[in-house]
Parts: C-alpha cells; structure tokens; sequence
C-alpha cells in the first residue's frame, strides 16, 4: 500500500541500503557538520544523507538536539586516557595533543566539544563525554592526588585545552595579502594611542603557532599546578 511505514523505512533509489542503525545516523550528522557546518544540519537533510524517511531518524534520535549531543560523543570516543600511565605529567601531555588534533580534525565541531557536555547535567552526558573525566581522576589518584586536587587539576586542563582550540581555530587574518603584520590582522583600526602594546606585538601574534602554544600552555599550567598542589609523592 502506498504511504504505507514498510514503503516509508524502505531506502531511496540510488540511496545506501544498508541498515539504518543510531550509530550509522550519528555518522551522517558527524559527516555534514565536518563538511558544512553546525547550521547546515537539519533531520530532513541527515535523513536524505543516509537516503531514510525523516520518521526513520526520529526513532533513533527524537530531535536535533539529541543529535547534536551524539556528533559530540561520536567525537568524544576518539579521545583516550591512559590512566595506568606512571607519569601523570606526561600523560596530560598526551590527552592534551590528541585533543587538539581531534578538534584540528572537526574544527566545526568545536564549538559542540565545549558547549554541549556542559547543557547537561554530569549524570546524564553520555558515558563517551565522561569517561575522559573518570580515568583523569584515576589516573591522578593512582598518582597520590586526592579526589578533590584531581578533580581541579581536570577542570583547569580542560578549561585551558577548551579556551586553546577555539583560540586557535578562529579567523585571525583580515588581510592575508599583506605583508605588513599589522595590516594583515586589522589592528591599523584600533587606535595606536590606546592599544600600543597590543599593536606592538603584531609580528607575535601574526607568527601563532598552535602546537607551540600549546606546549607553552603546558608548561605553565602543569608547572603552576605542581607548585601549588601537594607533591603526592612525598
């Protein structure tokens, strides 16, 4: 019969004929967002992305939002911490990296790594976003921290490594023509007599290099929390 839900679940011609899962939708979302961006996605499009009746996304994921939570826990799951590590340090080190490199990898889905998680209460996230958390503390506890140094240890990471990729991947070139640093970055529009160290350090900021930046990050935050917090090897 035609209009009929077998008709409706079956796929478009020319359109994957594979079975429609939550995760294969979740991929599809993660696919246009990476290639269009956040506002390009809608249930209707991500419906004719996996070549499906809209009703068919809707009984995996009920609205947009929902899909929005998993493109961000599809991307969490790349991110692994390896709590049995001995050198704490160290392995902050590394998450920080690899986080960077997944936000370098989805920049347009940035801004859902650090806004999303945060909607939701801590309970209900879902486990791919905590998990993170959870061998952080571990991994810190194990090392001698109390719960409670680890947990701001966390906090003060990833508000740092939030505040990094989004830094680095806005638009920092006005004029990219120009061979004049001050003119590339727009900075001839403030006033000299009120931004003069700002306009000075023009070839600096011209000359940003994220994974440098990065380290340097590191190195002040990972040396100010040692100084500050109790040496849980003594």
């Amino acid at each position: 019969m035609a209009g009929s839900s077998t008709d409706r679940a079956r796929p478009r011609a020319g359109r994957p004929s594979g079975p429609v899962t939550r995760e294969s939708v979740l991929a599809a979302a993660l696919t246009i967002v990476d290639r269009d961006g956040v506002d390009a996605l809608s249930m209707r499009r991500l419906a004719e992305a996996v070549g499906r009746d809209p009703m068919v996304i809707y009984r995996h994921l009920p609205n947009k939002a929902a899909v929005l939570d998993g493109v961000a826990e599809l991307v969490f799951e790349q991110l692994t911490v390896d709590a049995d590590d001995p050198d704490w340090t160290a392995q902050l080190r590394s998450v920080a990296r690899a986080f960077r490199a997944m936000a370098l990898a989805h920049p347009n889905v940035v801004v859902l790594l650090v806004t999303r998680p945060l909607s939701t209460p801590l309970g209900m996230r879902p486990p791919a976003v905590v998990r993170p958390l959870e061998a952080v503390l571990r991994l810190l506890t194990t090392a001698g921290f109390t719960g409670a140094d680890a947990l701001h240890v966390y906090r003060a990471l990833f508000g740092f490594l939030y505040g990094h990729v989004l830094n680095e991947l806005q638009e920092v070139i006005e004029r990219p023509e120009e061979s004049d640093e001050v003119l590339r970055l727009g900075l001839h529009r403030l006033p000299i007599g009120e931004f003069p160290l700002l306009r000075a350090l023009a070839p600096t900021l011209a000359a940003y290099d994220g994974a440098a930046e990065l380290e340097r990050g590191l190195d002040i935050l990972l040396t100010g929390l040692t100084a500050i917090l109790p040496d849980p090897t003594r």
